[in-house]
């Protein structure tokens, strides 16, 4: 496992992390058991990746919590979340405390290392910023939490304008981003303004649905060229993004997605989800290796640059 630092946090990060919610949710939205959800979480930490991302809408804090009885609490770097505008409710800041402390009874931790506010829409940042966070920090000052955190909504923010406000303002250390080799536009949005404001970057969609199988793809070209924006060649290929695949580049689509974003400047910490270990050592595996090769960096470049929002689709929320 390679390491490297979070931000400005010090905390030291594995650069591929485990994350515990998605379509997967450790395996228990796909038929997996509470037994083999931990199992995951283990195997994770016998691979090196010592940070595990959660949520209280995840609906797997227990499952967590249960996983890191076993391990010296030093050695994992835990990240939860709590809601603070759902269905267009916002939150109260008693709610959100509220769910720090429920965060913090389920996890069975005295201390929460990344405490994120979760899926911050633009419309509701100065909110959050004034009325949330404020009341947060009193609550870091009493040892709760170690790093505030904020996520975006990624596919109700295209431009990325909610992280655009909140990077620079101070108060957030650590800021969840969505990025994928054909959703480009956080290497100019986001990335630079994090690394000059030492902000930790938490990845999501590197993967997700679109790019574990090849047939999402190649149905995500035919609505896209439909739509004139990209070449009709990508949607009468069965296997658009072959070219990807071959002897110097990847071994497979899913890999070239996580050595794509892994080796981005500003890019902390990949997250991946799974419920199955032979997934598991996979996408560790590929988050580890080289970058792809320049020509194909290139031209995906070229094809794909100028698309917003593919393959950002959220995942049903667990409760």
């Amino acid at each position: 496992m390679e390491y490297t630092t979070l931000g400005r946090t010090e905390l030291k990060v594995s650069v591929a992390g485990l994350g515990c919610g998605g379509f997967s949710r450790l395996g228990l939205s796909t038929g997996g058991t509470e037994a083999s959800a931990i199992a995951i979480i283990h195997a994770a930490l016998d691979h090196g990746v010592n940070l595990l991302d959660t949520a209280a809408p995840y609906g797997t804090e227990d499952v967590v919590g249960k996983a890191i009885k076993s391990v010296p609490r030093d050695s994992v770097v835990i990240a939860t979340k709590s809601s603070v505008i759902r269905d267009a409710e916002r939150w109260t800041p008693e709610r959100v405390v509220a769910s720090l402390d429920n965060s913090l009874r389920e996890l069975g931790i005295d201390c929460i290392d990344v405490f994120q506010l979760h899926a911050v829409p633009p419309s509701g940042y100065e909110y959050v910023r004034d009325v949330i966070a404020p009341v947060l920090l009193k609550e870091k000052e009493r040892g709760k939490f170690r790093f505030l955190g904020i996520t975006e909504t990624a596919p109700n923010d295209l431009e990325h304008q909610m992280l655009l406000r909140a990077v620079p303002d101070g108060m957030w250390d650590v800021a969840m981003v969505a990025f994928h080799l054909m959703n480009q536009n956080t290497r100019e949005a986001v990335f630079p303004a994090a690394l000059k404001h030492r902000v930790g970057t938490l990845l999501m969609f590197a993967v997700r649905g679109i790019f574990a199988r090849r047939e999402r793809v190649a149905d995500a070209m035919k609505e896209l060229a439909a739509e004139g924006k990209v070449p009709q060649s990508l949607a009468d290929d069965p296997d658009p993004l072959g070219f990807l695949v071959h002897p110097d580049g990847a071994t497979s689509l899913t890999d070239a997605a996580y050595r794509y974003v892994r080796h981005e400047p500003g890019v902390d910490v990949v997250l991946f989800g799974t419920g199955d270990q032979a997934h598991l050592r996979a996408n560790i595996a590929s988050i580890l290796r080289p970058p792809l090769p320049q020509s194909d960096r290139e031209r995906l470049k070229d094809l794909f640059s100028h698309l917003r929002g593919v393959g950002l689709v959220a995942p049903p929320r667990a409760r």
